[in-house]
């Protein structure tokens, strides 16, 4: 494979970063250098999830190889992150499908996050039991 025939994006999601590779192929998909159903333990939800890009855009018989590399964050947060990263290298491949997969609301990162422990705190928020008296 040539070094300018991929389309390369970034997919964030909680503490999950998916790095992505797009490419003309048979259709593959690699997650750290597993296939996908593999490294997701065979989970329809999992694989229906990394597959919505193409569903909207009604590619699914597409052949197109995906390699990722993921790390951090917990499952469903990595293939959140994997959905994200897959949706954008679409969309730099191709600019047209950018506001189909707009609309389907894949190409925005969703900002929730784990807020951080503050001093004083048992928790982000939960405080000691008041007493009155």
């Amino acid at each position: 494979m040539a070094a300018a025939n991929y389309f390369y994006a970034l997919g964030r999601r909680k503490s999950a970063t998916a790095r992505v590779r797009l490419s003309n192929g048979k259709g593959n998909i690699t997650v750290n250098a597993k296939p996908a159903a593999e490294y997701l333990a065979d989970s329809k939800y999992f694989m229906h999830e990394l597959m919505r890009p193409f569903t909207a855009l009604e590619m699914e018989n597409a052949k197109y190889d995906i390699s990722v590399v993921v790390s951090g964050g917990g499952h469903n947060g990595q293939v959140e992150a994997i959905r994200l990263g897959i949706a954008k290298a679409l969309a730099l491949m191709n600019q047209d499908l950018k506001g189909t997969l707009r609309r389907a609301d894949l190409l925005g990162r969703d900002p929730r996050e784990k807020e951080r422990k503050k001093f004083g705190l048992k928790g982000a928020r939960k405080q000691r039991q008041f007493t009155k008296r």
